[in-house]
């Protein structure tokens, strides 16, 4: 049965615009969004996209990465096929790529939002994760499995390009409890050219996620000769810090992928130096990904002790007691 959309506006008889990213597609009778999975049917627009489950793990909540969510928990990990950006070094560009109106060479499997719920329980996850391509453009079906997974005491984590209209924030807000936001760029042209897409409603979308209170954490991917300078380093960790110092900003090293393999994987120095960058800036708390053993740990704020000691995805040690540091009391911030 088709299911329709949320948040579009009819254009005139056969156009219908759809509301729910940044793109805001004008879509024709019978055609698709640029995501490849809302189309123009019957006198509706269908979210194609719903229910149809691509992937579904239980991974480690450090993997998405949240480090300030529940550390050391289990997350139900859902996605269906589909993708607003066209970025060229994707790396889940398998399935992101993939869509309803052309590439059926992926198929999904039907899996309505209560056996989410059910699977979640039944695997001892403290979440879902809707991940691996963008939840916006299976919004729907998000919408419903966090409803209930609310409903159940279970967290609602999106990993996502933040392209969504603000419409669609303040729609799921009350379900949704924390965000991993790729901020891939702080140059325009950058998201033009590599990502088919623009940078400001991905920083009006991290300003707008504070003030509804929903958890932030920010993971930029720094690719060699493309996002990599120090000027542009500054930009991105200044707005982290200009929205709130306590966002956490995850630097992720870069390795060659689908149509973008001219780059080498980003130098350690380039990743420490972006470190040392965030620190200048204001921000308090700052991870290293991609290399494992390269400023994983959370430290307390103000006596700087390590506070969750992590390995990878694995966390071996935890000293924080509620909330706050166990050596000195002071609150660290997140969902703990």
């Amino acid at each position: 049965m088709d299911h329709e959309a949320m948040l579009y506006s009819s254009q005139d008889e056969d156009v219908f615009v759809c509301n729910l990213c940044a793109h805001h597609c004008r879509i024709i009778k019978d055609k698709f969004g640029l995501c490849g999975v809302r189309q123009n049917r019957n006198g509706k627009l269908i979210a194609d996209a719903y229910g149809d489950i691509i992937a579904a793990h239980v991974d480690p909540i450090e993997k998405k990465p949240l480090y300030h969510v529940y550390p050391g928990s289990l997350s139900f990990s859902i996605a269906t096929r589909g993708c607003n950006f066209r970025c060229l070094f994707c790396q889940n560009w398998q399935i992101s790529q993939s869509s309803k109106q052309g590439d059926n060479t992926v198929s999904g499997r039907k899996v309505e939002p209560e056996d989410v719920i059910r699977a979640a329980g039944a695997q001892n996850c403290r979440s879902i994760a809707y991940t691996y391509t963008e939840p916006t453009i299976y919004f729907e079906y998000a919408y419903d499995t966090a409803k209930l997974a609310k409903a159940a005491g279970l967290a609602n984590v999106f990993v996502t390009n933040g392209y969504m209209t603000p419409e669609a924030l303040e729609t799921v807000h009350p379900y949704l409890d924390a965000c991993n936001v790729d901020l891939k760029s702080f140059r325009e042209d950058f998201y033009r050219k590599m990502c088919g897409a623009h940078l400001e409603p991905v920083l009006e979308s991290i300003r707008l996620m504070r003030k509804l209170n929903i958890w932030v954490e920010v993971t930029t991917l720094i690719i060699p000769g493309q996002n990599d300078s120090e000027g542009e380093l500054t930009d991105i960790a200044r707005f982290i810090a200009g929205v709130d110092p306590v966002i956490p900003w995850h630097i992720s090293r870069f390795h060659p992928d689908y149509e973008f393999t001219s780059a080498p994987p980003t130098p350690s120095e380039t990743l420490r130096m972006a470190f040392r960058i965030g620190r200048r800036e204001g921000l308090k708390y700052i991870y290293i990904g991609n290399i494992i053993g390269e400023s994983e740990n959370t430290s307390c704020p103000a006596c700087g002790k390590c506070l969750i000691k992590r390995s990878g995805f694995a966390v071996s040690r935890n000293h924080l007691d509620g909330g706050r540091c166990r050596f000195c009391g002071q609150t660290v911030d997140g969902l703990f």
